[in-house]
């Protein structure tokens, strides 16, 4: 639990240091919803789903995203909401691979504990 605690905290850490360079409002809900789909995008799909359990091989994980993240995009497009700039999609990339690390370290956590268990 101290590794996905570090993970978490550091994450949150370069997270603001990120916001801050690339001048990104997060506490808005346009940006709360967009970190939140791409952390856990990262977090199910490649953390657990690619690099934990290797149920999905990672060219299908990384389509997978790639769907997902120009799902959303097309939504934002026909919303009139304009959020495609090399900023963003750096931000994107950033909670892409906080997810995943997360995600990895809280599945193998989990399996651990249950494998442990009397």
């Amino acid at each position: 639990m101290k590794l996905v605690s570090i993970a978490i905290f550091l994450g949150l850490i370069l997270l603001y240091f990120v916001n801050a360079a690339l001048k990104i409002d997060i506490f808005n809900w346009e940006m709360l919803i967009h970190s939140g789909i791409r952390f856990f995008t990262g977090f199910i799909i490649l953390g657990i789903g690619c690099f934990y359990e290797h149920k999905i091989r990672l060219k299908i994980s990384v389509y997978l995203v790639l769907a997902l993240v120009f799902a959303d995009d097309i939504m934002d497009y026909y919303r009139k909401v304009d959020s495609f700039s090399a900023e963003f999609m750096l931000h994107g990339l950033y909670m892409l691979l906080w997810g995943s690390l997360v995600g990895y370290l809280s599945i193998k956590y989990v399996k651990v504990k249950i494998d442990n268990q009397p």
